[in-house]
């Protein structure tokens, strides 16, 4: 069955049809134009103190941002193993090895304590990381006070992976903006969307620049085509960017929005026994990309496979949480540091329908069928 309700799905209430017109209209609607300039200075002008490329993909930013921190063949980099694949496969392109590290139980993000000790164990393997990619899962803030302290007590970078966390804010400052240089994603289902799109943040303005030349096939400064290092086809084109303008100058609504999905869901389901929600804590504010929830079995009598199948059979869309990367097949010879946190979320978890145009009539139906299942369970 089709979704009915789906799990995030894009609104355009904007700008968005008037901005691209102009960008057709325009017949620049490849990496030039004037939307990708008003996209980034719009991007840096809401983050204050940082530089932005746009791109195609939040891959792409992931990847170029790793290119910038000077990540090669044989180098080591600490990744947080509850993410998409996207926030290790970069590591992967560039011949590096990604060293993943288990979550902590508060904000489901990367451990401070078991990132000490990954770093302490490479180090004595003769291997210093060479960068730590730190994920806002779902748009919560990870503890970035903790890590950052163990990053700079090893004179280690910290790459923000904020692909899904734009707009949220940690101690009041943006998400992306509080380590060495931070990515954004702008994809389809993302709380802003370009259709596809990324973007690259920084407060160097030499990796900026380095990052638009390499964005776009390191192509020089010269009357014709000239390159001195291999670059990139990784810059956003100008009607992505015309879309993302429009999105973004929405983003607060979406935020709050967002938020206000999050609260109904915490309110609808007060009573409910054996659900949890992803928290934030007093010093974050969550954009809450997703509403997630946590299943105890034992307490509700069902999983979250049997939850995620009766919602589908009524039309509605939801979605496990990640398969935390180091039980992917793909990485099974790569180091892991931790216990089993991520593990238990992927087998608990289940992210909710949290578009921001959700309706409360649409949040009730979500909620009767976990109320039918768990009357069903508990006859």
């Amino acid at each position: 069955m089709n979704s009915q309700i789906p799990l995030s799905f894009p609104v355009f209430n904007g700008n968005e049809n008037q901005y691209t017109q102009q960008a057709i209209s325009s017949g620049h609607i490849a990496t030039n134009g004037s939307f990708i300039s008003r996209f980034e200075e719009k991007l840096s002008t809401r983050l204050k103190t940082h530089e932005c490329v746009a791109l195609n993909s939040g891959t792409s930013a992931l990847h170029l941002s790793l290119v910038l921190l000077g990540i090669s063949s044989g180098d080591e980099v600490i990744c947080q193993s509850f993410t998409f694949c996207a926030s290790a496969n970069p590591i992967v392109y560039l011949g590096a090895t990604p060293i993943f590290v288990d979550s902590e139980k508060d904000t489901w993000n990367i451990c401070p304590e078991l990132l000490e000790d990954a770093i302490l164990s490479r180090l004595a393997k003769g291997k210093k990381p060479k960068a730590i990619v730190v994920v806002h899962l779902f748009g919560m803030p990870a503890k970035m006070n903790e890590i950052l302290e163990v990053a700079e007590k090893y004179g280690i970078p910290v790459l923000e992976d904020a692909a899904e966390a734009i707009g949220s804010e940690f101690e009041g400052r943006p998400c992306g903006t509080l380590g060495q240089i931070a990515v954004f994603s702008f994809n389809g289902n993302k709380i802003m969307t370009s259709g596809g799109g990324g973007a690259l943040i920084s407060t160097d303005s030499a990796k900026i620049q380095r990052a638009k030349l390499l964005s776009t096939q390191a192509r020089e400064d010269f009357p014709f085509y000239h390159h001195l290092e291999i670059g990139y086809n990784y810059k956003m084109n100008n009607i992505s960017a015309a879309i993302g303008l429009a999105q973004l100058e929405q983003l607060d609504m979406f935020i709050n929005n967002r938020r206000a999905v999050n609260q109904r869901y915490r309110e609808l389901l007060e009573d409910f026994p054996g659900i949890e929600f992803q928290s934030e804590r007093k010093q974050s504010y969550s954009n809450y990309w997703l509403t997630s929830i946590l299943i105890d079995q034992e307490i509700t009598g069902f999983s979250n496979d049997h939850l995620k199948l009766a919602l589908s059979k009524q039309g509605i869309e939801s979605r496990y949480l990640w398969k935390p990367l180091h039980t992917q097949p793909v990485f099974n010879l790569t180091p892991f540091y931790g216990g089993n946190i991520s593990e238990g979320l992927f087998e608990t978890g289940l992210c909710l329908p949290s578009s921001a145009d959700l309706t409360l009539e649409d949040q009730e139906k979500v909620v009767k069928v976990l109320q039918e299942e768990l009357s069903k369970t508990h006859k």
